[in-house]
């Protein structure tokens, strides 16, 4: 892959930031709080005074952007529909701290926590999935529960839809490819197919999972591929291609459009039918 123009960080991250700023509040709840976790990562509880399924939630932002308040809203709006407590997760971001910091650091939220479900957006999808599997290969238990929102699966970015929605929808291919690169330096971690989920041999033993994906995401091929072959390995999974919408569709695009408005709705959906089915 040829290198990439390498945007500002700290003037993105600025802008995320204020963009951030300017969206409504999500829903008040009983209980919001900043606490340190495992190894010093700040959580943040969304609670509602009373014991209720813990889903541990980890943003999206290519593993360089995002925060505990970017998501802010999300994580709201998740334990409000949902009836669950959100613990969302300040993991490390690269470049600072590349692969395999994130990972390492939600599989010790995941081992510290012991939660229902474990959620992401994005990278923040990556991430959880690949938790899951480490604690699976360390033979530690994993959450009940996955919900994988426009997850990253392919590091090797090979998949169609990324040339074919890699321009004009938000996501645009050079910016994957440049984020790759900060998370994955190495030319050969990116081959390693240890860290691309898509491609790691044996993927028994995963959550119940929830993967949703979006029309005109360049993600969308890899989270769809990622779906089918934990199907193929035994996995109960619940997989949707949501038409018409683009990547991170479920970051505050309901302020501004009825269909992800009615996606996020069915998000909301899937993961309240997961917490009934679980025992």
């Amino acid at each position: 892959m040829p290198p990439v123009a390498i945007p500002d960080l700290t003037e993105l991250r600025e802008q995320i930031r204020a963009r951030n700023g300017k969206r409504p509040k999500g829903p008040e709840l009983p209980l919001v709080e900043d606490f340190p976790g495992p190894g010093g990562l700040t959580l943040r509880r969304y609670g509602h005074g009373e014991p209720r399924p813990v889903l541990v939630f980890v943003h999206g932002g290519a593993w360089v952007l995002g925060d505990l308040d970017t998501h802010d809203r999300t994580c709201r709006r998740i334990a409000a529909a949902c009836g669950v407590e959100v613990l969302a997760v300040d993991y490390r971001l690269a470049p600072e701290h590349p692969c395999p910091t994130g990972i390492e650091d939600v599989a010790a939220v995941l081992r510290w926590a012991r939660p229902w479900a474990v959620a992401g957006d994005s990278a923040g999808g990556y991430l959880a999935t690949l938790a899951c599997l480490r604690l699976r290969d360390a033979g530690e238990s994993v959450p009940a529960a996955q919900i994988l929102l426009c997850p990253n699966t392919d590091l090797t970015l090979s998949q169609p839809s990324v040339e074919e929605k890699g321009n004009g929808y938000g996501l645009d291919a050079d910016f994957l490819a440049w984020a790759v690169e900060q998370w994955a330096p190495d030319y050969e971690q990116r081959l390693d197919p240890m860290l691309s989920p898509i491609r790691i041999p044996d993927l028994r033993g995963l959550p119940r999972t929830v993967l949703v994906t979006a029309e005109h995401d360049a993600l969308r091929d890899e989270g769809e591929a990622y779906a089918k072959r934990m199907t193929e390995a035994g996995i109960s999974v619940t997989y949707r291609c949501e038409p018409g919408l683009v990547h991170g569709f479920i970051q505050g695009m309901d302020l501004t459009s009825s269909e992800a408005a009615a996606a996020h709705e069915r998000v909301f959906v899937d993961i309240r039918a997961l917490v009934d089915e679980t025992p």
